[in-house]
């Protein structure tokens, strides 16, 4: 039983630890590419700003999700004690609910460049798009801080009231009784996933309705056929994120719920979904940006290339 339990533990560290490199390296490619045309244009656009952000979010999310789930894993005795855990909490929740609320953000963002309404409110937001994605990514990052403040907080009155997790050799124990005392945190955690996602869902339905209004409106004037084709890839591009977004929210909540039971089995799944969604959305916002695709295609090429030479 315990051979079998060490092999689950290593194969588990194994598979996220893969995950979590290639989607640090993806949005570190990410970060790298804005951050030389900062430098060179000495300005960032909305679009690449939000991109900048979330990809600094979600590599740090990778990294430090990684961190916690390895260290839980194979040393368990040692991060349930005073401060480790605590810290782990506030910058695990900070990563997490950055990389949530800027992906709503970008959504947010999308929906009022692209979509077309007569309203004189949205109106007033294509005018004024600059100011309020700046608005957006600092409200995020200020919800963020004040929630992984608040989590800490908890953790740390929790925790000190119990003196017996760390006498405990076995993970899943030290894990279901940690979790049943942090209820609050996931809580907390709860709620800032629900409001991202009811922004994602209102975004994206209302960049669909007018995409389709639209596509529906030049097909009837025969308009030209790459403007429909357009519409059509956008339309698909957007139905696809929502897509993910709703199965990363509803596996971010299932999770939520089996961190008090020992479904290790079902919780590894969880884990594979959850490193997964930022590693493969931002590679489709990379491959979805001609500058970007180019930029990585010719970094493969020239590994390529050196590999061959050798």
């Amino acid at each position: 039983q315990q051979f079998n339990v060490t092999s689950y533990n290593a194969t588990t560290v194994a598979i996220i630890t893969l995950q979590a490199f290639a989607g640090m390296w993806i949005n570190a490619f990410l970060v790298c590419v804005l951050c030389i045309a900062w430098v060179k244009k000495k300005t960032l656009n909305s679009n690449e700003k939000i991109l900048l952000l979330l990809g600094c979010s979600r590599f740090w999310y990778l990294c430090l999700s990684w961190a916690y789930c390895s260290l839980a894993i194979t040393y368990p005795i040692y991060l349930y004690v005073h401060p480790t855990f605590q810290l782990t909490i506030f910058f695990q929740s900070f990563s997490n609910c950055s990389n949530l609320w800027v992906s709503a953000c970008l959504c947010v963002f999308y929906c009022i460049k692209i979509a077309n309404f007569r309203n004189s409110f949205f109106i007033y937001l294509k005018v004024k798009t600059d100011r309020i994605v700046s608005l957006l990514l600092l409200g995020s990052v200020l919800s963020a801080l004040s929630i992984s403040i608040t989590s800490y907080d908890i953790a740390d009155k929790k925790l000190s009231k119990s003196h017996n997790y760390t006498r405990q050799g076995n993970l899943f124990k030290i894990s279901n009784k940690t979790d049943e005392h942090f209820f609050h945190i996931f809580f907390i955690y709860g709620f800032g996933f629900a409001t991202s996602f009811i922004a994602v869902i209102t975004s994206a339905l209302l960049l669909l309705f007018s995409l389709w209004r639209h596509k529906h409106k030049m097909q009837k004037n025969s308009m030209n056929n790459l403007s429909v084709d357009a519409h059509i890839k956008a339309m698909k591009s957007i139905l696809s994120f929502l897509v993910m977004y709703s199965i990363n929210f509803m596996v971010l909540i299932f999770s939520l719920f089996l961190s008090t039971k020992e479904e290790k089995y079902v919780v590894f799944l969880s884990l594979l979904f959850l490193f997964a969604f930022p590693s493969v959305h931002s590679l489709i916002l990379i491959l979805s940006n001609p500058k970007l695709e180019k930029t990585l295609i010719s970094i493969l090429s020239c590994v390529k290339c050196k590999v061959c030479m050798r």
